[in-house]
């Protein structure tokens, strides 16, 4: 299919599973997967500035994640912190606008500080938007959607009450719906990540590995999506 002629999507996003059976199978620690990981979103990365798409976003830690054994989730941390401040240059030469959305209470203090840093130093820039999703869950996010829209109607009673005006209590707001989530690893679920924001969302699932997962296994699935009809529950 001729580059010119593909439908992109206006927003990825990535499950990225099979980290730690990427690196089983090379006889290392469960870690060592999550750093070659790190190289993977790098290389999306790329592919999305050059192909000029709005969002990408990753599920990198879910609300679920905390159970996970304390050396991983300290070594994950630790990691993600040391991506974000070691990305920034390349956020700012490529005008990438870096959010990171869930479940605040939980993040760690170190967690906190780069967040701020590296979000403040890139809110200005206009380019893609890459967002990483940390201690998040679905039905999380519309429990607590749902919390503080029952607040409002409370002391403003009469307020909206439809799918449009619940869409501005979740963390995702002002942040369009994705149009291709891509699950690595050969899992075929999304694992309570986004359930509201993914009604009609198309799905690809792959076998490859997330630390295999590279530009060329991005292209293959953009062009999966070019291919797919989107009615919306319409019918053309």
């Amino acid at each position: 299919m001729a580059e010119q002629t593909i439908k992109l999507p206006r927003h990825v996003t990535f499950i990225m599973d099979g980290n730690g059976r990427w690196a089983k199978q090379r006889g290392k620690e469960r870690v060592f997967g999550h750093f070659e990981g790190v190289e993977s979103v790098r290389a999306v990365m790329k592919v999305a500035v050059k192909k000029k798409i709005e969002y990408v976003s990753f599920f990198a830690f879910s609300e679920e994640n905390w159970g996970r054994p304390q050396a991983e989730v300290t070594t994950l941390m630790e990691l993600m912190c040391k991506a974000m401040v070691g990305e920034l240059p390349t956020f700012m030469e490529n005008n990438v606008r870096f959010m990171v959305l869930g479940n605040r209470e939980r993040w760690t203090d170190e967690v906190k500080k780069s967040v701020e840093e590296i979000s403040s130093k890139t809110a200005a820039n206009t380019g893609l938007t890459m967002i990483i999703f940390l201690s998040y869950s679905g039905k999380w996010d519309i429990l607590q959607a749902a919390q503080k829209m029952a607040h409002d109607l409370i002391n403003q009673p009469g307020g909206t009450q439809d799918p449009k005006s619940f869409d501005q209590y979740l963390v995702t707001d002002g942040i369009p719906d994705p149009d291709l989530l891509i699950r690595t690893s050969g899992e075929v679920r999304i694992s309570n990540y986004m359930l509201w924001q993914t009604a009609y969302t198309e799905l690809v699932f792959t076998d490859v590995l997330w630390p295999d997962f590279r530009e060329k296994e991005f292209v293959d699935a953009l062009e999966e999506f070019a291919g797919r009809d989107r009615r919306f529950g319409k019918i053309k």
